[in-house]
């Protein structure tokens, strides 16, 4: 039998190799967690066992994941979305649990005239079940959709608004969703009974918090955040978090709940971000380990031999899903036949609290467990063909629209028209804050520009200002022709994504290659790989603040102005060579951090195989892809790293290059 020990480690390294294959392939982190679930569970390599203590302990992971969704529960935002959320979402959710439920008597009527007695698919389910599975059904993966709206710069398109609001009720729909499936699950006689006395729990608990809740939280947080205690403040939070968990499962509620509540009173408050930022490993480790559960759950063998049944579980909810949303934003809500299209198509597969419905309406009898693998596969399914149809989306959507064609013609004729009469102009792809300072200073030399962005209110806004801004898509070679790439002086990428710049200078290139493009980028991670994209110039914003912090500070100690403005020029015609490697720190080592350049210091003791031998000898520096930047010998003398320097005991070599060559040239200079 596995000792505690021996599980913790096989979880974690399962874990750990799970999620990095997964964020290779580029696909979230939580489908890697499933997959290791199904690796290592009873049902293929044995590994591991479902066992209750792993099981329990993975539910703190949903605790903490409501308690995130309180946390990020912002009722300003919820009140200028409130058609979108309270009526697009509640619309979705209602009517998928409607029909979901109306299916499951339609199925139950028609069975007796085939002589099936047993329910379909021989499934014994009843109308709670159907109930529960609308609710699992109706979920979409908020993790999964709002990544790629970001990647493409949607979130601010009409049919990004539209998913935003969708997904923002479906979060909060969950939090009745997890107090209705256990009172589904008992007994049907006291069904009317149960439902009315955890309403009225519910309420009570609701009324009691947020009455004088957010008060008594805000002074409860001050008083420990006065005591400048990192380690007090962490206490304190998980205290809040769980204790409240306590009070409402001691209520008869859910745990969930109870964190949920905790999250919201702590949102109105001004430590939120901190809370946000102290919660955050709980939150992916022990969530982490909840998904790895479910793909335990998961048998492989019924999958495979029930494969026909899979495909149908998998194809018939997304058709589903996406013609009820297409429908519901078209024909009631009033959008556009392309922004519905898009908008069901973004929101057709499962999410990531249906797992969690999914789980509860198990542990609660309301789905039998035969049935659990095969709708557990087909919404793995769906999350993963996810990405291929939010990349195909355009496509699909011009073949099932006509208008969509006319709407985007009349787009770029709109942009056509304005710039038409423009010539030696600079582009501005897209509006924000460097947009728009950057068209000022435009204005101000009178150099004509053209802007495109995404945001139809910021568009609207501006426009209406006199500038020179129109709604439209610069990845899309058909908005920088009708913007005039060709007669364009130059284009300046704004938005801080590599992949949508990077698309941008690929258009470029082919289109009008002589054009100059400066790209913005937040740091120096992507610079080569823009540069190489084709990008003129880049500017990355973290060494440029560097530059203009430097400049001033060495204006005012009293160096020459002259003198100042010649280093930064320097340091810009060199690509920003000297400031691009750091001495990185414990919190520097994000994904990112880790593929930028770095220095590195290297103390050579006694026994270090480099000692008495010249630098050329002991490192291929070339081959190693570092650069030895200075030698400090023992007594606190800097030398120049010359390929004749013999090195001694107590030299210090600072080197360059990114982490993996400095590993393998540390190694090779202390081990030879």
């Amino acid at each position: 039998m596995a000792s505690t020990l021996d599980l913790a480690l096989l979880y974690l390294f399962a874990a750990v190799v799970g999620v990095v294959l997964f964020r290779l392939l580029k696909l979230p982190p939580m489908l890697g967690y499933l997959a290791v679930g199904v690796v290592i569970g009873p049902n293929a390599l044995a590994l591991a066992k479902d066992s209750a203590g792993v099981r329990n302990l993975a539910e703190f992971g949903v605790v903490f994941l409501m308690f995130v969704i309180g946390l990020e529960f912002n009722l300003p935002k919820l009140k200028s979305m409130r058609s979108l959320v309270f009526g697009l979402g509640f619309s979705q959710v209602g009517f998928t649990m409607l029909a979901t439920l109306l299916g499951y008597f339609a199925v139950n009527a028609v069975l007796p005239y085939f002589n099936i007695e047993h329910g379909l698919l021989g499934w014994s389910v009843n109308w709670q079940s159907a109930v529960a599975l609308g609710g699992a059904l109706a979920m979409s993966s908020t993790a999964i959709v709002v990544k790629l709206m970001a990647e493409r710069l949607e979130l601010d398109s009409q049919h990004g608004r539209r998913v935003m609001g969708i997904l923002l009720f479906q979060d909060l729909a969950v939090v009745p969703l997890l107090v209705l499936i256990p009172a589904l699950g008992e007994n049907g006689s006291d069904l009317v009974k149960t439902l009315a006395i955890a309403g009225a729990k519910a309420a009570v608990v609701l009324t009691l918090l947020l009455v004088g809740g957010q008060k008594v939280m805000h002074w409860w947080l001050t008083l420990v955040a006065r005591r400048k205690s990192e380690e007090l403040f962490m206490l304190n939070l998980l205290l809040v978090t769980l204790g409240l968990s306590w009070l409402t499962e001691h209520a008869g509620l859910s745990m969930a709940l109870g964190a949920f509540l905790a999250g919201m009173l702590i949102a109105e408050t001004e430590y939120k971000h901190q809370v946000e930022t102290d919660i955050r490993p709980f939150h992916d480790v022990l969530l982490g380990l909840f998904f790895i559960t479910i793909g335990m759950k998961l048998d492989w063998h019924s999958v495979v031999d029930s494969w026909g049944l899979v495909i149908v579980l998998t194809t018939l909810p997304v058709l589903f899903k996406f013609g009820l949303i297409a429908a519901l934003a078209r024909q009631v809500f009033g959008a556009d036949t392309g922004v519905a299209l898009r908008t069901g198509l973004y929101l057709a597969q499962a999410g990531e609290f249906g797992f969690v419905l999914l789980s509860l309406a198990t542990d609660n009898h309301l789905l039998p467990e035969r049935a659990q693998s095969p709708v557990l596969a087909s919404m793995v399914l769906s999350m993963l063909a996810t990405p291929f149809i939010i990349l195909g989306s355009n496509r699909v959507v011009m073949k099932l629209s006509s208008s969509d064609w006319l709407m985007q013609s009349l787009a770029m004729t709109k942009i056509a028209s304005k710039a038409i009469n423009t010539e030696k102009h600079v582009v501005i792809c897209g509006y924000g804050r460097s947009g728009q300072n950057l068209a000022r200073l435009l204005d101000l030399e009178k150099i004509p520009y053209m802007a495109l962005d995404l945001d139809p209110d910021r568009v609207q806004q501006a426009a209406a200002a006199g500038q020179n801004v129109v709604f439209g898509d610069a990845t899309r070679p058909q908005s920088m022709m009708a913007a005039g790439l060709a007669r364009a002086s130059a284009v300046v990428i704004t938005y801080p994504s590599t992949p949508s710049a990077k698309k941008i200078l690929h258009l470029v290139n082919e289109h009008a290659p002589e054009v100059p493009v400066l790209v913005r980028t937040i740091d120096d991670s992507a610079l080569d790989e823009l540069q190489a994209a084709g990008a003129t110039v880049v500017v990355p914003e973290a060494i440029e603040g560097s530059l203009m912090l430097a400049s001033q500070a060495l204006a005012l100690v009293g160096v020459p102005m002259r003198r100042v403005i010649r280093l930064v020029q320097t340091q810009r015609q060199a690509r920003y060579g000297l400031m691009r490697d750091y001495f990185h720190g414990g919190d520097d080592d994000t994904v990112d951090e880790m593929e930028l350049q770095r220095l590195q210091s290297v103390t050579l003791g006694a026994n270090a195989a480099c000692v008495g031998h010249t630098l050329a000898e002991s490192l291929a520096a070339d081959e190693m892809r570092v650069a030895v930047v200075s030698v400090r010998r023992a007594h606190g003398a800097v030398v120049p790293p010359d390929h004749a320097l013999v090195l001694e005991v107590g030299d210090t070599l600072v080197l360059s290059g990114r982490p993996q060559n400095l590993a393998r040239a540390e190694s090779m200079l202390l081990k030879g």
